[in-house]
C-alpha cells in the first residue's frame, strides 16, 4: 500500500495539498493518506471532513514517518523529507528558481523531488498545471481587490440622480491570469482594454468583450514563436509601444499587470512617469510583485500610495487569499499527477521515468539535482 503524507504549511501559506475530495480518490486507488492534525483548517477543510473520506489524522511526525509520498504546497524542509521513506516522492511548488542553496539542501535530503511549476504545457498535462489553476484565481482576485481599493463603482449606472460612468480597467499581459482579470472586470461592468506582445492574444481579448491595445506593425505580427511564446522585440518597437501605453494608462482607473516569466526578474511595464500621469484614486495591482514587480514603484507585499494619489498593490500569494478554491484546484492538480505513478491494479508505486511529465518536473533524485535547468554542470 502506498502511504501519502500531508502536513501543515508555513504560517504565511493558507493552502493545503489535499482536499476531502482528493483524499477519497486516493483512497479508491488503494493509498493510505496521513494528514497532520489541523492541516486543512485555513482552507476550511476540517479533520472530520478528511476522516470521512478515509484519511488518518495524526501528528506531523507520524504523518511523515516512513511515507512513500509527501504532497506539499510550498517547498518542504530537508528535515521533513528525511523523515520519509528513503527516496520517497515529494511533489509541490518547489520554487526551483529561488534559493539555490536551499534547493541543493533539498536534493541532499535524498528525496525524489518534483516541482509542479515545471509541468510541461501540453494537452495531457492541463489537469496538472498548477501555474494555470492558481493564476486563474489570482487574476480574478486581483480585480476584486483592486475594485475594492478603487473606492468607486465600476459599472455604468443611469439613475434619476444622474449617471455614474463606467470605470476603465486595463489588463497588461494576457496569459491565464490576464484573461480571467479581463472576464472578471467585464462582469463587474468596467470598460476593459488589454495589451500583450503576442499577436494571437488579440482575438482572445476581443472574444471576452475587451479592446486590444498594441502597436500592430509588421514586427508585431511576427512577434510569436511557433510554440506560442513572445519573441524579443526591437528597441524601436518597444519605444513605440511604451508611448502608446503611456498615453493610454493616464486615463485608466484600474490597472492589472500580470507579466511574469519563471526564473527571471519581472519586466518593467509601467514607469514612474506613467504612474505620475495617472489620476488620483487610480489603482494598480501588480501580480509580478514577487519577482520585483511590473512597475518601478512596486513593493512586494505592500500597498504604496504615491504623492499623486495612485495606489500600487503588490500582493504575494494572491491565490492563497481564496484558499478554499485554490486548495481544491491545487489538490486536483496533484491527484492527476500522482495518479500517473500508481499501478491501479497492484496498488503500488510504478513511476515511468521515461514519461515526459516525469522528466519535465523531476528536480532531484538520489541526492543530486537532476533537472537540466538546475543540475551542476561538469567539465
Amino acid at each position: 500500500m502506498v502511504t501519502i503524507a500531508v502536513t501543515s504549511e508555513p504560517a504565511d501559506e493558507p493552502r493545503v495539498a489535499v482536499s476531502p475530495d482528493t483524499v477519497k480518490k486516493f483512497s479508491a486507488l488503494g493509498a493510505r493518506v496521513r494528514i497532520e492534525q489541523g492541516a486543512g483548517l485555513r482552507s476550511r477543510f476540517s479533520d472530520d471532513a478528511y476522516r470521512a473520506q478515509g484519511a488518518e489524522i495524526v501528528s506531523r511526525a507520524d504523518a511523515l514517518s516512513g511515507a512513500d509520498i509527501l504532497l506539499a504546497v510550498r517547498r518542504p524542509s530537508a528535515e521533513d523529507i528525511r523523515a520519509l521513506k528513503p527516496g520517497a516522492i515529494v511533489a509541490g511548488m518547489i520554487d526551483p528558481f529561488g534559493d539555490r542553496a536551499g534547493l541543493e539542501a533539498l536534493a541532499g535530503s535524498g528525496g525524489t523531488v518534483f516541482s509542479m511549476e515545471l509541468m510541461p504545457r501540453t494537452t495531457r498535462a492541463q489537469s496538472m498545471d498548477v501555474l494555470s489553476s492558481q493564476a486563474n484565481l489570482a487574476g480574478y482576485k486581483a480585480v476584486v481587490d483592486g475594485a475594492s481599493m478603487f473606492g468607486q463603482a465600476l459599472p455604468l449606472m443611469m439613475t434619476p440622480a444622474g449617471t455614474v460612468p463606467a470605470a476603465k480597467a486595463f489588463i497588461m499581459g494576457v496569459g491565464v491570469a490576464g484573461l480571467q482579470a479581463i472576464a472578471t472586470a467585464r462582469r463587474l461592468g468596467a470598460q476593459v482594454t488589454a495589451t500583450d506582445v503576442r499577436p494571437a492574444t488579440k482575438e482572445q481579448v476581443q472574444s471576452l468583450g475587451a479592446k486590444f491595445i498594441a502597436v500592430e506593425d509588421d514586427e508585431f505580427k511576427q512577434a510569436q514563436t511557433a510554440a506560442g511564446y513572445a519573441k524579443p522585440m526591437s528597441a524601436e518597437y518597444q519605444a513605440k509601444q511604451a508611448e502608446l501605453i503611456a498615453n493610454h494608462i493616464k486615463n485608466q482607473d484600474l490597472v492589472i499587470t500580470t507579466a511574469l516569466i519563471p526564473g527571471r526578474p519581472a519586466p518593467k511595464l509601467i514607469t514612474r512617469a506613467m504612474i505620475e500621469s495617472m489620476k488620483p484614486g487610480s489603482v494598480i495591482v501588480d501580480l509580478a510583485a514577487e519577482r520585483g514587480g511590473n512597475t518601478e514603484l512596486t513593493e512586494a507585499g505592500k500597498t504604496v500610495e504615491t504623492p499623486n494619489g495612485v495606489k500600487i498593490f503588490g500582493p504575494l500569494n494572491l491565490a492563497g487569499t481564496i484558499a478554499v478554491n485554490a486548495s481544491s484546484l491545487y489538490a486536483r492538480n496533484l491527484l492527476a499527477f500522482i495518479e500517473t505513478m500508481i499501478d491501479k491494479k497492484e496498488k503500488t508505486l510504478a513511476v515511468n521515468w521515461d514519461d515526459e511529465l516525469i522528466k519535465g518536473t523531476l528536480v532531484a533524485k538520489d541526492g543530486q539535482l537532476v533537472h537540466p535547468n538546475f543540475a551542476t554542470k561538469t567539465a
